[in-house]
């Protein structure tokens, strides 16, 4: 390894702004989250590269245990901490001002210190805070919905229990057709009834003089959709058996994979009858935080409040969306910055990311989106090789890459580790027996999830021969370029012991070069700076070699991280020689 020069990071990182990439602060009443989105505009992709969560507790009092009609100094300060890291975090991504949103939900809205709060937030950190009102804030969650899932033209339900409120929302071709936000929320309920008869008959009488349930159904609902947190820890309990004890041993893994986002009426009941038994002997607190972590506490009022709606309403099924308000806030802003885009675009996108959120935890979802922006790049340097400006003889790639093969790279990349959901062990061939068997792509032809699914059995292990994929030898060409593009970026995401921020795919003497920018490591030890140049040399060289024989160019990898204000590199070509490239 070699500590190397002073190298200035490529240009595309230090001068520019990513017009792409959006993100936003929802600040709840249990939790802050951060989400940054990258999108493609013209195609309707829209992909989640990170996300970050602090615990705030926004209105809870450190020295109680009641909700506090204000804001606590200490929740301030809570709050500013969160929102501080936040900020540092996305430095590195270099975001335009207008690609970021801080929007405060029920705990700001009802606290009547919520201007002294913007003010201090401000003073702190120089952002503004948005207060969405509960009728906003149930719209931006209907925008999320429809980002998850393909109901633009039918009318839905949407409902999100938070912590202090639960919005409810009647959509269609993203229009809202009533909302209502009530304040009803899993925290809030929690603090103030230890009695579950007299939370019901709260609920009950909430949702009663609302006025909330005769308005819904005068509605010819499609479907109904949950969002939140809370919603989908009640759809993982469902799944995975807790009201029954036997998580992780509910039935065949061939059924998993096959069910849907998806809970009913009844189902629900078992869960809230498991989880009141457990309240009442008190016994099952263990496996309740196991289980449900920082929603133990809060789970029963949020399922029991859930029941409710769903007696109220006449509700007997729901459906589970991955995306609520955060990313309902990215939608509006992309909006805004991209006029030509369209809401209901893309629904086969949408179809592979509910396929990875479902069997990939943060963990491996991020390992995902690392692998598709590595080969992303990779692909566009590859594209441009076609075009005329760029074009020279002894460089021609053996055909032309288009935007169809783009969507089948980026679908393979978040897809290729959902195995992973089963164990280590093969489960490349568990994700490609998911894809194929799941019926859950939609909107692909047979052939292209075949496609999708060889590119994900071959991304790793043995390297795919010519007979694999059915098809003219144009088409099995096409396939071996994709697969060569998704194996150096997968060696690459596994090979490298941190993030990186910036990829660039640049012209070098010797062929081309796959520049990745590490934005800053700290003061990382020895022992780490040598991992990152070992996982290079193990990991990448033999999947660049493949695709020397595929493409027939010559492609390095040169990484260059920040180290305490000094840039060190290393490369592929040299990490054998420990010099400085």
């Amino acid at each position: 390894m070699s500590g190397g020069l002073p190298f200035p990071p490529p240009a595309a990182a230090t001068a520019t702004t990513n017009n792409n990439l959006f993100a936003t602060v929802d600040m709840g009443t249990n939790s802050f989250k951060l989400i940054v989105v990258r999108t493609d505009p013209s195609s309707g992709r829209f992909l989640t590269i990170n996300r970050l969560k602090e615990p705030v507790l926004l209105g809870l009092d450190t020295t109680t245990t009641s909700a506090a009609a204000t804001i606590s100094a200490a929740s301030m300060d809570r709050a500013i901490s969160a929102i501080r890291n936040f900020h540092y975090f996305l430095k590195s991504y270099r975001l335009p001002p207008s690609h970021l949103r801080l929007v405060a939900t029920s705990a700001v809205r009802e606290a009547s210190n919520n201007s002294q709060f913007i003010t201090a937030v401000n003073e702190a950190l120089g952002l503004h805070v948005e207060v969405l009102s509960g009728a906003e804030e149930a719209r931006l969650i209907y925008l999320g919905v429809l980002q998850f899932f393909t109901v633009f033209t039918s009318t839905i339900l949407t409902i999100d229990i938070g912590g202090g409120s639960t919005e409810f929302t009647v959509g269609f071709k993203g229009n809202v057709l009533f909302s209502k936000s009530l304040r009803l929320g899993h925290v809030t309920l929690t603090q103030e009834f230890s009695d579950i008869t007299k939370m019901r008959e709260h609920i009950r009488s909430v949702l009663e003089s609302s006025g909330l349930i005769a308005k819904i159904k005068e509605f010819k609902l499609d479907a109904v959709i949950g969002s939140s947190g809370t919603i989908k820890a009640i759809e993982r309990a469902v799944c995975k058996g807790y009201a029954l004890k036997v998580e992780e041993n509910i039935g065949t893994f061939d059924v998993f994979v096959k069910r849907e986002w998806k809970f009913t009426r009844h189902e629900l009941k078992c869960l809230v009858e498991r989880l009141y038994d457990e309240e009442r002997e008190g016994d099952g607190n263990v496996r309740r935080v196991g289980f449900f972590k920082e929603r133990a506490a809060f789970i029963l009022a949020g399922s029991v409040l859930l029941e409710e709606v769903f007696e109220s309403l006449g509700v007997e099924e729901i459906e589970v969306s991955g995306h609520a308000l955060a990313e309902g806030v990215i939608t509006e802003m992309v909006g805004q910055v991209f006029k030509e885009f369209d809401l209901n675009v893309n629904a086969r996108w949408r179809s592979v990311v509910r396929l990875a959120s479902r069997f990939n935890n943060k963990k491996r979802m991020n390992a995902a989106t690392v692998c598709a922006s590595v080969a992303r790049e990779i692909f566009e340097g590859l594209k441009k090789l076609n075009e005329p400006q760029d074009h020279n003889e002894e460089e021609e790639v053996s055909m032309s890459l288009d935007d169809k093969d783009l969507e089948y790279l980026d679908a393979a990349c978040l897809l290729h580790n959902i195995g992973l959901y089963t164990g280590k062990k093969g489960y490349h061939k568990q994700s490609y027996h998911i894809i194929t068997n799941g019926h859950h792509l939609h909107g692909y032809t047979e052939e292209e999830i075949k496609l999708i699914a060889l590119l994900v059995r071959y991304h790793r292990k043995k390297f795919p021969k010519s007979d694999v994929l059915e098809g003219s030898k144009e088409v099995k060409q096409r396939f071996r370029i994709l697969c060569t593009i998704l194996r150096v970026s997968y060696a690459l995401q596994q090979g490298l012991p941190v993030n990186f921020q910036f990829v660039e795919f640049i012209r070098s003497p010797e062929g081309f070069k796959l520049v990745l920018s590490v934005d800053d490591m700290g003061n990382r030890s020895p022992d780490i700076l040598q991992s990152l140049s070992g996982g290079i040399n193990a990991s990448v060289e033999k999947e660049l070699e493949h695709l020397r024989m595929v493409l027939k160019l010559n492609l390095s990898v040169l990484v260059t991280a920040s180290i305490d204000g000094q840039t060190a590199n290393w490369s592929s070509k040299s990490l054998n020689s420990q010099t400085p490239v």
